[in-house]
């Protein structure tokens, strides 16, 4: 029996909405509905892995792959490959900072699927790359689009990705070494978290601002058992409520996080 891309969507979005949340809006919960029974986009918002991404400042070896076989001499061609968890388009598991515990293969798989909350902060990043998502700007997004719902993946727009992946200018450190990208406010996530997300994802390395030493907000979500997502690839193709994300991380046993494949789901109208 064969499935159509549409009908999958449709028993995943469904499936979802059975232990997560859905929108009950009347600004949201109709394109959902949309996506779950009619044409639906599918924008993959992970970077392909390679020796050529940006990696954490320290890391000097991130992934490494090598050829195991090859068709000319063996008839098929396979790799080993070998990564750190935290490189790419990754996400961080409750266990990757304290107090958190759960580790990415314990995550329950239903927090994996929920309604994409897209918070753009171009501008403000553009004139100040440390710029921190305020709850004035989550206020203002819940007045134009209604509350958050439970059971969203929350995701700040920064415009980071057009320096992707040019090592100097997405790190943007300063000659003291100090990164200088935007992040997150410890009083948003905890806003956030009052909202029972299920994950808070950024287009940048952190979810924490670039300059941060002790990273609050790391501590904070992941004590509260949410996962995050960094490296997401541009996010300019969803609009800010009304497309349902899916985060498909690698299940590796007892990890702090690892890759990570996310999927937008957009309804064409």
């Amino acid at each position: 029996m064969k499935f159509s891309v549409r009908t999958v969507l449709s028993v995943a979005i469904l499936l979802s909405a059975e232990t997560v949340a859905l929108p009950q809006s009347p600004t949201q919960k109709p394109e959902l509905q949309e996506i779950a029974s009619g044409k639906t986009r599918v924008i993959d918002l992970s970077y392909a892995l390679s020796d050529k991404l940006v990696p954490w400042p320290g890391d000097a070896k991130a992934f490494e792959a090598k050829v195991n076989a090859t068709v000319e001499k063996d008839g098929y061609f396979t790799r080993s490959f070998w990564m750190l968890e935290h490189y790419g388009t990754h996400m961080d598991a409750p266990a990757h900072f304290p107090p958190g515990s759960t580790t990415v293969d314990k995550i329950p798989v239903e927090k994996f699927f929920g309604p994409a909350v897209i918070v753009d902060v171009r501008n403000e990043a553009e004139r100040d790359p440390d710029y921190q998502l305020t709850v004035k700007r989550i206020e203002a997004w819940e007045e134009k689009h209604d509350k958050i719902p439970a059971g969203a993946i929350v995701v700040l727009r920064t415009g980071w990705p057009s320096r992707w992946p040019d090592i100097s200018r997405y790190r943007n450190q300063d000659a003291n070494g100090t990164m200088h990208f935007p992040g997150f406010s410890v009083d948003a996530a905890k806003r956030l978290l009052e909202r029972k997300i299920s994950g808070l994802g950024c287009d940048t390395l952190s979810i924490d601002p670039g300059n941060s030493k002790d990273f609050p907000v790391h501590r904070l979500v992941l004590g509260a058992e949410v996962f995050q997502l960094e490296n997401l690839a541009d996010l300019k193709d969803l609009p800010e409520a009304g497309a349902f994300l899916i985060a498909a991380p690698i299940k590796l046993e007892g990890g702090s996080g690892g890759p990570v494949r996310v999927f937008g789901l957009v309804a064409e109208k």
